[in-house]
């Protein structure tokens, strides 16, 4: 017991006379202090936020809002990047590495049906479509977030080592038809330069992990995000005499049913999942009527560049012969989207520490890979990131009953922003001294 006692205060001697370890511990801790006193406005901003939504580069009042609070910093702000995303950089008081904090703030074409008093009661066209305008999967609360951390790191800026880009996106969710937006068009205008980015650091609230925890997964967190359109095209006739036409939607309705096996007899998933899945068809205007076209649109997720590209293989092979067997034709149209949102293993092995810490024993857990994609995953081919995932499941509310991400029903817990907050903040401190 002696010997471990000795062993114990040599250690902690080392430790605080190592430079810098016990300045960060007291920054850390003001860092901490300062988060108490931010979490009311993070709570406002978010619900502001909530209440008045945007699409994907129509972001124009929240872009504002975020600029015009950055700049009340003294922060070096950019606006416009990306159509209408908001750039800050806040250098510190010492020199150091660049690190990139990053949240997206595009809303989703959903109509919400939560009780909250701060409902979205917006409505857009979309595609053609009425609709309502929600933040279904959060964004408002990364956004509301990252305005809190820039706001307290720019209170320690002169203990800080290196410099801070806050990234604020649009279009996370995928820019209108026609467009181009998200993490490639930043990227594309220079984002991750001047100042040179080292590494980024990315989160997602998540309504079915418990308040208070973090989890997290090193390699391929979520998947990558390809999209397919089909045309079949067929022979129109009158519903009473099939046999004097082509039926296309026979044909597709094989289709979808032979997509299937492309990922449960053709894909190797026992070694890497898959999706492949349709979520659109439309043909036809009239029960009489076998018409001449059907056109579906889907989506593929993997996760290994290998097997993506099997599946792209088998997909136009199976379309294209289960077309012919009915007499008809098919083109198929596969558009890459993400690539696999990859966590660079020896950054989360580096930085674990830092979440382990900041969340409490037991509240960082590893997870399963998620089949969701994010575009996060353009800014790690560039620089090593990473993405964690933070609770937002009250506590009393079992994950069954909680509605998932992109639904009307959507609702996260705002008692976590405190600890997403202090996450980014000691990542940032924490990473300058590990580099």
């Amino acid at each position: 017991m002696e010997f471990k006692k000795y062993a114990f205060i040599v250690a902690c001697g080392f430790l605080m006379s190592r430079p810098g370890v016990a300045q960060n511990e007291k920054l850390k801790t003001e860092i901490d202090r300062l988060t108490m006193e931010e979490v009311p406005k993070v709570v406002a901003w978010r619900r502001d936020f909530h209440l008045h939504p945007e699409l994907g580069n129509r972001e124009v009042r929240t872009a504002g809002i975020i600029a015009a609070h950055l700049k009340s910093l003294g922060l070096e702000v950019k606006t416009g990047v990306g159509i209408t995303g908001v750039v800050g950089v806040l250098r510190g008081g010492k020199p150091g590495p660049v690190v990139a904090l990053r949240a997206d703030i595009d809303a989703l074409p959903v109509t919400e049906r939560t009780p909250v008093p701060f409902a979205s009661k917006e409505t857009t066209m979309y595609n053609g479509v009425s609709t309502g305008v929600m933040h279904a999967c959060g964004h408002d609360s990364h956004t509301a977030m990252l305005m809190g951390v820039a706001e307290v790191l720019s209170k320690v800026k002169s203990q800080l080592s290196g410099s801070v880009k806050f990234i604020f996106q649009p279009s996370e969710e995928g820019a209108p038809k026609g467009e181009e937006g998200g993490a490639s068009l930043m990227i594309k205008e220079g984002v991750m330069e001047n100042p040179k980015v080292d590494v980024i650091f990315g989160l997602h609230i998540w309504a079915q992990t418990p308040v208070g925890k973090i989890d997290y997964h090193p390699g391929g967190m979520m998947a990558s995000s390809d999209a397919f359109s089909i045309k079949v095209k067929g022979k129109q006739t009158h519903g009473a005499s099939p046999w004097l036409g082509v039926d296309p939607i026979v044909t597709s309705a094989l289709i979808v049913t032979g997509l299937q096996t492309v990922v449960s007899r053709m894909t190797p998933l026992a070694e890497t999942p898959a999706v492949v899945t349709v979520g659109s068809m439309n043909g036809g205007n009239r029960g009489n009527i076998i018409p001449e076209e059907v056109n579906m649109t889907g989506t593929i997720r993997c996760f290994d560049t290998n097997v993506q590209l099997k599946i792209h293989d088998e997909i136009r092979r199976a379309v294209k012969g289960i077309a012919e067997s009915q007499g008809a034709t098919a083109e198929v149209e596969i558009k890459i989207g993400n690539p696999v949102t990859y966590n660079d293993p020896a950054l989360v092995e580096k930085m674990l520490p830092t979440l382990r810490e900041v969340s409490g024993p037991g509240n960082c857990i590893p997870a399963i890979p998620r089949m969701v994609a994010e575009d996060f995953a353009q800014y790690e081919k560039v620089v090593p990131g990473f993405f964690f995932i933070l609770g937002g499941l009250p506590k009393d509310v079992p994950v069954e009953q909680s509605a998932p991400h992109h639904t009307p029903d959507f609702y996260i817990d705002e008692g976590g922003f405190g600890l997403g907050v202090r996450a980014f903040c000691h990542l940032v401190v924490d990473y300058a001294v590990k580099k």
